[in-house]
């Protein structure tokens, strides 16, 4: 297929810049993927579509402060970096994006913070503005995430065009969060309060969380003609001993299983592959790329239906989404959805399908 045939238009005013003052405030597009049927709902709808015996999976990976303004040294003007994944073998090394990437070169010593709290020097540089870097070690034995949370930004998505608020720390962010690892939040979970989540277990449906940091797997952009083509970075993921327990005596007594997210999607969708038909417990990395193929139909042995945001035109996420609802019945939804003005994007509406 071509990326092309995902593309849409979306007018600019409809990307949503702030989060609304409620979380479950959103607006709900319901769409059933069989029939390609949708109707306008509120996201407060939401626990009342769950049917006796669902099982909702939710990703509880929190996002940390992975943008760092700062400079080089012995030049002026301000550089960007965007942490994107600690390197297992050496904690202090990092994987990440930079800008200006022309002109931040191997070897070069950066500096963070009003009074240089981090120091790092670049190790490799790779494609599209990619670098790893190593931090020296902090004095005094700080705490090196304690030091990005002094001086570290929220990571908001390019599209929204404004800098990180105080609010963002708390408003982009899911209010079940507690792994921290992600540079970019699960925005399907971002439209859950704590009454929410209660009202779904007072209707007795089951929930389990599973981990996937969000990474450039997620969100790098589509640099190629045909889909096919494009290569997925991987993800780290983790699913408890509890939560795989869970989900496979839900796939052996025939349940649905509801993922809130795409990347809870990818997550159990690579993780049963990955154990010939059984979700196996612990950690461990996805690189799955899910779209529609005319050819051989991508079989989706996990997930039934999902809670998602809309997503960006020609973006793997809208692919996924997609592979699950059918290309045509999508776009006509996401067609419909323009012009009924929904809000796009991370602060943005969402969609459930089923």
């Amino acid at each position: 297929m071509r990326v092309s045939d995902f593309h849409f238009h979306l007018p600019g005013e409809l990307i949503a810049q702030q989060p609304l003052a409620a979380r479950d405030g959103s607006r709900m597009l319901h769409l059933q993927r069989t029939s390609g049927r949708y109707s306008d709902r509120l996201f407060r709808e939401f626990p009342d579509l769950l049917q006796s015996g669902d099982l909702v999976v939710f990703n509880n990976t929190r996002v940390f402060p992975a943008r760092l303004y700062g400079r080089r040294e012995g030049a002026h003007g301000r550089i960007e970096v965007l942490l994107t994944r600690q390197l297992a073998t050496d904690p202090n090394e990092w994987e990440c994006l930079v800008r200006p990437g022309r002109k931040i070169g191997v070897g070069e010593r950066l500096f963070f913070g009003d009074q240089d709290e981090l120091q790092a020097e670049v190790l490799t540089r790779a494609e599209f503005g990619g670098r790893n870097i190593r931090f020296q070690p902090l004095k005094d034995n700080d705490d090196f995430f304690a030091a990005l949370d002094r001086i570290g930004h929220v990571p908001l998505p390019p599209y929204i065009a404004r800098p990180d608020s105080s609010r963002d720390r708390e408003r982009y962010q899911t209010v079940y969060a507690n792994q921290r690892g992600s540079v970019a939040a699960p925005t399907a979970g971002l439209h859950f309060t704590p009454e929410i989540l209660d009202r779904i277990r007072q209707r007795g449906i089951e929930t389990v969380d599973i981990t996937l940091h969000v990474g450039l797997g997620t969100f790098q952009p589509v640099r190629v003609d045909r889909v096919e083509d494009h290569k997925l970075h991987s993800e780290p993921y983790s699913i408890s001993a509890s939560a795989a327990s869970a989900i496979n005596l839900a796939l052996s007594t025939g349940r649905r299983i509801i993922a809130v997210g795409t990347t809870t999607v990818r997550t159990l969708e690579h993780a049963i592959r990955a154990g010939a038909g059984t979700i196996i417990a612990g950690p461990a990395a996805a690189d799955l790329f899910i779209y529609p193929d005319p050819e051989v139909v991508f079989e989706f042995k996990v997930v039934k239906a999902m809670l998602t945001n809309f997503h960006l035109p020609q973006s793997t996420l809208l692919m996924l989404v997609c592979a699950l609802a059918g290309r045509e019945n999508v776009l006509h939804a996401y067609e419909h959805a323009v012009a009924e003005r929904y809000r796009f994007y991370s602060y943005g509406d969402c969609m459930f399908i089923e």
